[in-house]
Formats: structure tokens, C-alpha cells, sequence
């Protein structure tokens, strides 16, 4: 079982940027991929990005290309991810989750574990 806190959220103005750290408890962090996803107010949630277990494989939503960045730590049970040029529209709770295995999914019913969230505001 894997338990994961976020930290990194905030207040930002557009065009700033922002890193989100994913924290997990378990010694086989290494075993899971990780994604993140974010819901904004009446949307739907969304895959951001992902990782998969050993760091050398990753998956961006084609609006996040170029401007996020995600990256991982075993060592430290951490994946973070770097947002830049942030724009309003990237406002949302920001939610990491894992799943066990070594490939990274686009499916959020694939992800067993779920952090709280936490919330990114850009203001325009």
C-alpha cells in the first residue's frame, strides 16, 4: 500500500511557475507509476502527466508539452512536477496517484492510491 501527500500548490501569476512534489510512504514506491491529474471547478478531471517506475518514461497531455516537466526521486519516494509558463486555465486541485506496475496509464481507474490534492491558482 503506498500513501501519498502533495505539497507545492499555491498562488501564482500567469506566466509563473510552480513545482509539485508528490510524497509517498512504502518501501516499494519504486514499483508504482505515478500520475498526475488535476480537476478544475465543473470540469472534468484530466491526466496532466506520468511516470513510470524506473523515471525514463514519461506521458504529457499535449496542452502541458513543453511547459510541465514530471521527474522522480525512488530514492527519496518523491515525483515532482515542474510547471512553467503557467496560465489561468492550469487553475486546479492537483492530485498525484499511483499504480502498481511499471508502465504509467492514462486511465485514472488504473490508480489505486490518491493523494488529498493540492490547489494551483494563476492569476491572470
Amino acid at each position: 500500500q503506498v500513501q501519498l501527500v502533495e505539497s507545492g500548490g499555491g498562488l501564482v501569476q500567469a506566466g509563473g511557475s510552480l513545482r509539485l512534489s508528490c510524497a509517498a510512504s512504502g518501501r516499494t514506491f519504486s514499483r508504482y507509476a505515478i500520475g498526475w491529474f488535476r480537476q478544475a471547478p465543473g470540469k472534468e478531471r484530466e491526466l496532466v502527466a506520468a511516470i513510470n517506475w524506473s523515471g525514463d518514461s514519461a506521458y504529457y497531455s499535449d496542452s502541458m508539452k513543453a511547459r510541465f516537466t514530471v521527474s522522480r526521486d525512488n530514492a527519496k519516494n518523491t515525483v515532482d512536477l515542474q510547471m512553467n509558463s503557467l496560465k489561468p486555465e492550469d487553475t486546479a486541485v492537483y492530485r498525484c496517484a499511483a499504480s502498481y506496475g511499471s508502465s504509467w496509464h492514462r486511465n485514472a481507474d488504473l490508480y489505486a492510491y490518491w493523494g488529498q490534492g493540492t490547489q494551483v491558482t494563476v492569476s491572470s
